[in-house]
């Protein structure tokens, strides 16, 4: 049994804790949040240094600008951790949470859950075993409306970017099926809301597997376009199994995450879609996560460590700051 303690009693705080309560290799050693109301039915710390019971490994769920402190203090506390994505509010203190990590001989996990789906790992074989060929571009749609009580009275009136909220997602995952990007040029859209903050955007991606991509994206306007829509992966976003990315290749081409694939030869006659099933999930994503981190603390390979997701969260760090000021032209940037 592995006793694990979760820090942060927010929205994914209270899922991690539902799932370690719930996982029959794991002890909840308790919560450890400032708000000492949430969850009093759980041991309870207002902080980490208040824990004196033995901790195997801790899940950081706090706010992002919290999450290299917190992951320092756990290091020094020689507790193998899980943090939440972005793994870091600035590349800098990512580094600096890695440098820890290696002094004291600590494991870690990123909280990129989404490629503990089945679906998302079947694709990533499927382009590597050529089943479209080279890959060619990949272009991406995530458009939601977040309701405006999202944004009311917190960090995100202003600082609440979906660039690194949500598309650190989609860039972590076309990372992870594609390979490593290299270059990013970014066009910002209109604030909507009244707020200085980015809403919408335009990206363009190169890779250095040569394939190039883009990724359009929007939290103010109503779709069904998405990754949590098309997969249904989240409880509190409406499920419409639409595809919200289209990968095309030298043979052929796939939308996710339906994996329709269509088959063809050149413009002389109509590609044809081809019979294939997608995979399905036999625990959530969440689940899966947490079974893989009880085998991280026991020394095996982490699916994404520190070290891997500092490059998603450079990539999203150089999109952030191209999108900075409104209504600009933005030269390309080597990420």
């Amino acid at each position: 049994m592995k006793r694990i303690l979760v820090v942060g009693g927010g929205l994914i705080g209270f899922r991690h804790l539902q799932a370690v309560q719930a996982h029959a290799g794991c002890k909840l050693v308790g919560l450890a949040d400032p708000d000492m109301s949430i969850q009093s039915d759980v041991p309870r710390f207002a902080k980490m240094g208040d824990v004196m019971m033995p901790v195997d490994g801790v899940i950081i769920a706090t706010p992002t600008h919290l999450h290299a402190s917190h992951g320092i203090e756990a290091a020094e506390r020689g507790w193998h951790m899980l943090i939440e994505k972005p793994v870091a509010e600035k590349l800098e203190s990512a580094k600096k949470l890695e440098t820890a990590l290696r002094s004291k001989n600590i494991r870690s996990l990123v909280g990129h859950h989404r490629r503990y789906h089945a679906v998302v790992q079947q694709l990533k074989a499927c382009l590597q075993d050529g089943l479209i060929g080279e890959v060619v571009n990949v272009s991406v749609l995530w458009a939601m409306r977040k309701p405006d009580v999202y944004f009311e009275g917190n960090w995100r009136t202003d600082g609440g970017s979906p660039v690194m909220i949500n598309l650190v997602h989609d860039i972590d995952i076309l990372r992870f099926v594609i390979g490593e990007i290299t270059q990013t040029v970014a066009l910002r859209g209109r604030s909507l809301r009244g707020s200085t903050r980015v809403e919408s955007g335009a990206v363009a991606l190169a890779f250095e597997n040569g394939a190039v991509g883009t990724i359009s994206f929007a939290d103010t306007t109503p779709s069904p376009w998405g990754f949590e829509a098309g997969t249904g992966e989240n409880p509190n976003i409406g499920t419409t199994k639409q595809d919200m990315m289209w990968i095309t290749g030298t043979k052929g081409a796939i939308s996710f995450p339906s994996m329709t694939v269509w088959k063809g030869t050149d413009w002389g006659s109509s590609a044809k879609p081809i019979t294939f099933e997608p995979a399905q999930n036999m625990r959530t994503p969440l689940e899966a996560q947490l079974d893989h981190f009880v085998d991280v603390i026991n020394g095996d390979e982490p699916l994404i460590d520190v070290a891997d997701a500092a490059s998603t969260l450079a990539i999203a760090q150089e999109l952030e700051n191209q999108l900075a000021t409104p209504n600009s032209n933005k030269a390309t940037k080597s990420v």
